[in-house]
């Protein structure tokens, strides 16, 4: 039996990087899934956002696992169809039980420097997005009357202070406020809440052309080799950047029953970076 055996989870952000990694090994430990991404350029992003042919991947990976999966493209600043995705697989798989509100994106630049289209397009994906998450599944999980995990992806960020990611910091901090009310809310339904907060971690959105220079603004073209050697300063253990499974390990714990009264938390996954 998996830890995930006969469930059934809702994924943001599922087409690549740690979204892509959670839905793997909660297929392996036996849950079936429901992924969503937008599969389309956000504006502001300075890098190549998750594509068709990314989800497409995920599908592929997960059915190779012999587990059931719908996947679908949905923008988390859609309510409407986040609530029609939900439905659908509920109504396809009967019952959901774990939701990760994991989608979110990454711009850089000072306060000051950034216009209003940038901040909010940060606040309405990476803040507003998880509230609409949660408004769209939560109540599927409610009325299965069993009980079931949330984990929202915020991040170092929201603990840490560093220049240039002011408008994302804030995004990710409101989202542990947004945790504890709901697992306040939801606890005495068995449903448990929790933050995960990943430091640098090799996904797409870390690895571009717009972080190494954030990492590097000594170099006029940094590259990946760059950006390692200053990212291995930040962390108290000997490692520059994080990978996705790490953060999934994380993500498995709480979301089974080795977390079952873990509620209310934020978890910390950074390679000592807060330290």
């Amino acid at each position: 039996m998996g830890r995930a055996e006969g469930k059934v989870a809702f994924i943001t952000g599922a087409a690549r990087g740690q979204g892509r990694s959670h839905a793997i090994k909660l297929a392996e430990e036996g849950a079936d899934i429901i992924a969503v991404d937008i599969v389309d350029q956000v504006a502001s992003a300075p890098y190549p956002t998750a594509t068709a042919e990314d989800l497409a991947e995920t599908v592929k990976a997960v059915e190779a696992l012999d587990r059931r999966i719908i996947a679908r493209t949905a923008d988390i600043r859609d309510l409407a169809a986040l609530t029609a995705v939900a439905n659908e697989g509920v109504a396809e798989f009967g019952r959901l039980d774990i939701v990760l509100a994991n989608a979110g994106i990454s711009s850089i630049g000072p306060l000051l420097d950034l216009d209003e289209a940038t901040w909010d397009e940060m606040i309405d994906i990476n803040l507003s997005g998880a509230f609409k998450t949660l408004k769209a599944t939560v109540p599927h999980i409610i009325a299965g009357g069993r009980g079931g995990s949330v984990v929202i992806t915020s991040s170092l960020a929201s603990i840490v202070a560093n220049g240039n990611n002011g408008h994302y910091s804030a995004a990710k901090a409101g989202l542990v406020s947004l945790m504890k009310t709901a697992a306040k809310e939801w606890a005495p339904l068995s449903i448990r809440v929790n933050t995960i907060h990943p430091s640098t971690v090799a996904t797409p959105m870390i690895l571009n052309d717009a972080t190494y220079k954030l990492f590097r603004p000594d170099l006029e073209s940094p590259t990946y080799d760059d950006f390692l050697v200053a990212a291995g300063t930040l962390n108290a253990l000997p490692v520059p950047v994080t990978d996705p499974i790490d953060i999934t390990n994380a993500v498995l714990f709480l979301v089974s029953d080795e977390g079952r009264y873990v509620t209310g938390t934020t978890m910390v996954v950074d390679a000592g970076g807060a330290l």
